[in-house]
């Protein structure tokens, strides 16, 4: 292993605590915008996402409705 000893800084634990989070992030949001047709369609899925998520919808209904979007956009 690189580190052996516990990590005791409290910065550098914060950071790679977060790290694979951002991760992930980074790899999932062009995704987002590419994945469809149109990057409109994946921008108002998006939104529809985080706004569904915000106010506690579950994961299933964040998804489908998401899907719902980029078909009814994708429609038009």
């Amino acid at each position: 292993t690189l580190i052996r000893g516990r990590i005791k800084n409290r910065f550098l634990r914060s950071f790679l605590y977060y790290v694979p989070y951002v991760t992930l992030a980074v790899m999932t949001f062009p995704a987002i915008l590419t994945a469809t047709q149109t990057p409109v369609s994946g921008a108002l899925a998006l939104i529809t996402g985080i706004l569904l998520a915000w106010y506690g919808a579950s994961l299933f209904k964040v998804s489908a409705s998401c899907c719902l979007v980029v078909f009814l956009v994708e429609l038009i």
